[in-house]
């Protein structure tokens, strides 16, 4: 990222007419240099910088998101190639100040195997969504534990059949939308605190939570959904008939209201190839 000049002295600033009478400037006081060590990683987007240098977003347990600049990491006999690979755990440390940090050592934590194909769309899927939603340095580690092991479930099946993947997808979601304090717990009603009733029906408002649905509220204009299934979806109990097609709905519908109009990329694709 190039740096920028010193912008020029402003031709309405005037010196003080008497030094004297003048109080006294402090001097500024300069940006803590922030060090982190040996921090688990993962690199979920890398752009090239000037000519043999990158630019990492990288997901930290203990700092969340943070940008970090790559020195020298494209050149060919760089260290770095090995290491900074995307869905591949490695530790990291930095130091520096502002808003990109100097990457200043990287060692590969190994033990995840390569990904591709289906499951490496839905590596790309988890790095979208922690992207998008993920503020800067904002820690969340039981998210960075969640993710490590999709990264590894999905490492573990090369084939990555739909029927293995969808349930996996949905627990990753979850995680994030419930570290972000976007998801209420779906065995309450939200309002009352009652417990959900199994032969009862309920909408989720992305605001309000869990309520008591009736039709002639909404005019059939919102997923409905059933306590059993509810229930199932608080569990992790996919095996109730319905419950994971309830979970995709159900998530499909929070992440759109909190990602706003602009769809997700690698969902969409997702949808198109494999209806997940």
């Amino acid at each position: 990222m190039p740096n920028s000049p010193p912008p020029a002295p402003s031709a309405f600033m005037h010196a003080a007419p008497d030094a004297r009478a003048a109080s006294p400037r402090k001097r500024p006081v300069a940006a803590r240099i922030e060090r982190a060590h040996d921090e688990p990683a993962y690199v979920l987007h890398a752009h090239p910088w000037k000519e043999t240098s990158l630019i990492l977003d990288v997901f930290s347990r203990h700092h969340g998101r943070v940008a970090l600049v790559a020195k020298g990491a494209k050149r060919p006999t760089s260290q770095l190639r090995t290491v900074l690979l995307g869905f591949q755990p490695f530790t990291a440390s930095w130091s520096g100040r502002g808003e990109v940090r100097t990457l200043t050592r990287a060692e590969w934590s190994g033990g995840v195997a390569p990904l591709a194909g289906l499951p490496l769309l839905c590596g790309f899927y988890f790095n979208e969504l922690l992207v998008r939603l993920l503020a800067r340095e904002d820690a969340h580690e039981a998210l960075f534990d969640a993710y490590h092991a999709a990264v590894a479930q999905l490492g573990a099946d090369p084939h990555g059949l739909a029927a293995g993947v969808e349930p996996m997808l949905r627990r990753f979601e979850i995680s994030l939308l419930r570290e972000l304090g976007y998801l209420p717990p779906l065995d309450r009603e939200s309002q009352s605190d009652a417990r959900v009733n199994v032969e009862a029906r309920y909408r989720v408002d992305p605001q309000l939570g869990v309520l008591p649905w009736r039709a002639d509220q909404d005019g059939g204009a919102v997923s409905v959904y059933g306590g059993a299934h509810l229930l199932a979806i608080e569990s992790g109990d996919w095996s109730q008939p319905g419950a994971a097609r309830a979970a995709k709905t159900l998530m499909r519908e929070l992440l759109h209201y909190h990602l706003g109009t602009q769809p997700l990329r690698t969902r969409q694709l997702l949808i198109d190839l494999h209806q997940l």
